[in-house]
């Protein structure tokens, strides 16, 4: 049997976890919204470069045009919509909540991609999607120092209901985008349709750019060398070489299944927080790695 679709997955979680620690370095210095520009300009001139070499030619012109449609509407929701909710849920809510529900988005795109797709998962494909939900959530979830003494934070009504509505909003935006990227592409090139995505994500945001008025934010974040290293690396691993796999694993298996192994950045990112940040993890963020890394297995059985 072969997994070639969820082995990409799992490259795009490795991928989005660079993609991740590069745009949070790059976002502290120059804004999110910049960052989220920039990231796909940048992948777009890549995309035209590799496909020029590979395909021959710099846009995918021989999509056809029900291709071009249904990728465009993934890139608008998955690229767009979805991201935008959940950067403002990140402001209402904070991450770690905003997170938290995000580690729901596979459950969510199994649903769609059934109602879409007709895609059924097994009993151990649900057991596996549990389990590593389970693990991802111990770990968003890990204990936090508030005034010298460790607690959980609290998911009571403390936190507002638009925000809990806006993370959700972020995980539906993912899942739709997932869905409807691989009901556009079927046997279609991954890199030319993550081209088709980009471009739509670029249009989407330029027009956001306008109507907010946030072009010199955007002129000060290409003015900033620090940043735009940090830009330039996470446009390789994330919209290029992460985009793309994303679209590689749900050519290759469910859509429920890839978002399920593409959820678990949040364990992936302790290595490097070890290593580079010189952060200690506590026992909840090992025992939730484990749990993980369980439910991953599952899916290869």
């Amino acid at each position: 049997m072969s997994y070639f679709g969820e082995f990409a997955a799992l490259l795009t979680a490795v991928f989005w976890t660079v993609t991740s620690l590069s745009f949070e370095s790059a976002g502290k210095k120059v804004g999110s919204l910049s960052v989220n520009l920039i990231r796909l300009l940048i992948a777009f001139l890549i995309y035209a470069i590799y496909l020029k070499i590979t395909r021959g030619m710099f846009l995918p012109m021989d999509a056809g045009l029900e291709r071009w449609l249904w990728l465009s509407l993934s890139g608008l929701v998955g690229f767009v919509i979805g991201d935008l909710l959940l950067f403002q849920a990140f402001v209402v809510v904070g991450a770690r909540v905003s997170m938290l529900i995000m580690a729901f988005a596979p459950p969510i795109t199994a649903l769609i991609g059934w109602l879409m797709l007709g895609e059924v998962l097994t009993p151990m494909n649900w057991l596996g999607m549990v389990v590593t939900i389970t693990g991802i959530s111990v770990v968003i979830l890990k204990r936090s120092k508030a005034n010298g003494s460790a607690r959980l934070p609290r998911l009571t009504s403390a936190y507002s209901v638009q925000g809990i509505l806006l993370a959700f909003g972020g995980a539906l935006g993912q899942g739709a985008g997932l869905v409807l990227s691989k009901k556009g592409m079927g046997d279609y090139d991954a890199f030319a349709s993550s081209q088709i995505r980009v471009l739509t994500g670029i249009a989407g945001f330029t027009i956001l750019f306008f109507i907010m008025k946030r072009w010199k934010k955007v002129g000060e974040a290409l003015r900033n060398t620090s940043a735009m290293k940090r830009i330039t690396l996470g446009s390789v691993f994330g919209p290029f070489l992460g985009v793309s796999f994303s679209l590689l694993a749900v050519q290759h298996t469910q859509a429920g299944i890839a978002a399920t192994l593409m959820a678990i950045v949040p364990v992936l990112i302790i290595p490097p927080a070890i290593i580079l940040f010189k952060e200690k993890p506590n026992w909840k963020e090992i025992a939730g790695a484990f749990i993980a890394v369980a439910g991953v297995a599952l899916f290869f059985l």
